[in-house]
């Protein structure tokens, strides 16, 4: 991998894809994906175009949500790296700003 960063803007690296439960998760998503497609075979009318429309809520919902907590990450992790070597100085020095 040449730089962390540069392979992230690439796309090869999938912090979605990274976590603990990932195969739970895909398991959970096929049963979703199934019972979707079996549900829109058999609804019609009314009751289709309101399925449909919830789950199309339902992923902007998400989307949104899965975005916020992405950039709330990234915001965290920062936050973490500038405590660590700008705001820790008090451990070289012994004393705390504004102490």
């Amino acid at each position: 991998m040449a730089n962390f960063i540069e392979e992230f803007y690439y796309g090869n690296i999938d912090p979605q894809t990274m976590g603990r439960n990932e195969r739970q998760i895909q398991k959970v998503m096929k049963l979703l994906a199934t019972n979707e497609e079996r549900l829109t075979e058999h609804l019609q009318g009314q009751d289709k175009t309101m399925f449909l429309e919830s789950v199309d809520a339902w992923g902007v919902v998400m989307g949104a949500c899965t975005a916020d907590n992405f950039i709330n990450g990234f915001r965290l992790g920062a936050k973490f790296a500038y405590d660590t070597f700008v705001g820790a100085d008090h451990l070289m020095t012994g004393s705390r700003k504004g102490a």
